[in-house]
């Protein structure tokens, strides 16, 4: 622990590090390592004659898990591949700042998640403790006691995450209940070793979520990364199916406006971003097609970058996030190439201009820039130079904002902002808030991966306008 905490000290440093920094989230986000990379995993695994073994890592108090656990079926019966399931603990506190408030959201985000992906998810509190126990040694008795197939295994940890996250305790103790004797002694006197194998191997493979799957070198985390691991195995010719749908699809938005009244719509949509978020940058496009095709109020509230919030991001996070921001970029068609991380004073100094630019009409399109700079020029935002060849960009006048550079009044701004995300149960950006004008309704939702259910919430709200 106390060697994490110093890494994680150490990388989130904004001086000394910077130069190391920039250079870790390029090597980190470079598609043509990442190619590489992948050709090098797939020769070694050819000359030492191993299989295609998928990883995949459940943690039975993760939401997010017993998602999973409903696709791995259609997982090993559409792919060619040896699928080992392990065991993990929840993630360590270096890892998910907020907990509280990060166990709350997860628990939100997988009850919308089941919803819209046709899946299970049948309660919206903790599961008991006690209840997790008596699972892991009913799932560890299986696992090293009984001769069960792998389908059967899969089989049982989705029924038995069932009973957990719908709390049917007489259902597991029936389990155990239905046990012969014999078994009944070797089931109390087992060690519990399905943990400790599991989490050493998660940290080899330099990861920290349950829910996740590695092969070869990468990691995707739960149901909505599956899609670029599936990718990889069809570039392998290992579908068996040779079917070219996923086994987890977002369903089409019905954006049909055609009927509606615009002049009753009452939506405001406020978005969150900060400037050092690689998902950030993967958001504005995205952003401005929502703002720009419904008739909605929009307003961009930016926020300190978690570093700048005195919040830790250890290396091995920082790592997957900057990998994985990138993976998504690339299926998105926004991409991540040279990077100039603004920790620090560049970011303070960007920031201090947002005010009065926002209030000329030009906030939106000012941090879009900025984030462009930051991660695909690689361009220091802080520079005099650049700030005013950006601000000139936008026909407004450097000799008039150039003055705003010494003003802190964009501090408080920041800071209202950061505190309405919290409000919403977000600490982390984007995060994307939907609005009523004229009453007490009010949507948040967090990631460039949830943007689709904002434009969905949007589609809903609109069309009932219409009733």
């Amino acid at each position: 622990m106390k060697i994490i905490n110093k890494i994680s000290n150490f990388f989130s440093k904004r001086s000394i590090t910077a130069s190391i920094r920039n250079k870790l989230m390029m090597d980190w986000s470079d598609e043509n390592k990442f190619l590489e990379n992948r050709v090098k995993r797939e020769n070694l695994r050819q000359l030492e004659k191993r299989s295609h073994i998928v990883y995949y890592f459940h943690s039975l108090a993760d939401p997010y898990s017993y998602l999973t656990s409903q696709v791995l079926e259609n997982f090993i019966n559409k792919y060619n591949i040896e699928l080992k399931v392990l065991f993990v603990s929840d993630p360590n506190n270096v890892f998910t700042p907020e907990r509280k408030m990060f166990d709350d959201y997860c628990l939100r985000d997988a009850a919308e998640l089941a919803k819209y992906y046709g899946l299970k998810f049948e309660n919206v509190d903790q599961i008991s403790k006690s209840n997790i126990l008596s699972a892991y040694k009913i799932l560890n008795y299986y696992y090293f006691h009984k001769k069960i197939s792998q389908i059967e295994f899969i089989k049982l940890l989705k029924e038995i995450s069932s009973y957990l996250w719908s709390n049917q305790t007489n259902k597991l103790n029936q389990i155990i209940s239905n046990f012969d004797e014999e078994e009944k002694v070797i089931f109390n006197i087992q060690e519990n070793t399905l943990l400790e194998d599991g989490n050493k191997k998660l940290s080899d493979f330099d990861y920290y979520f349950g829910s996740s799957f590695h092969y070869e070198g990468e990691n995707y985390w739960g149901i909505d990364r599956l899609h670029h691991l599936e990718d990889r195995l069809n570039e392998l010719n290992l579908n068996r199916q040779k079917s070219h749908s996923y086994i987890i699809n977002h369903k089409d938005i019905n954006n049909d406006l055609e009927n509606i009244d615009f002049s009753q719509i009452n939506l405001k949509l406020e978005f969150f971003p900060s400037l050092n978020s690689p998902y950030t940058y993967l958001s504005f496009k995205r952003i401005r097609v929502i703002f720009e095709k419904y008739p909605i109020k929009f307003e961009v509230r930016p926020v300190l970058p978690m570093l700048m919030r005195n919040m830790k991001i250890p290396p091995i996070k920082g790592k997957y996030i900057l990998s994985d921001a990138a993976r998504e970029g690339r299926k998105n068609g926004v991409i991540i190439k040279n990077i100039y991380s603004p920790i620090g004073k560049p970011a303070e100094k960007a920031y201090s201009l947002f005010p009065i630019i926002n209030e000329k009409g030009f906030g939106f399109d000012y941090l879009e820039k900025l984030m462009v700079s930051s991660f695909y020029y690689g361009q220091n935002i802080g520079e005099d130079k650049y700030l005013e060849k950006t601000v000139s960009d936008f026909g407004l006048s450097w000799s008039e904002l150039k003055k705003e550079l010494a003003n802190n009044d964009w501090r408080e701004i920041l800071n209202n902002n950061l505190e309405d995300m919290y409000k919403g149960g977000c600490w982390g950006v984007p995060t994307i808030k939907l609005s009523s004008i004229n009453d007490d309704y009010v949507y948040y939702q967090w990631g460039q991966d949830r943007i689709h259910f904002i434009e969905k919430e949007i589609i809903s709200k609109l069309s009932i306008n219409l009733q």
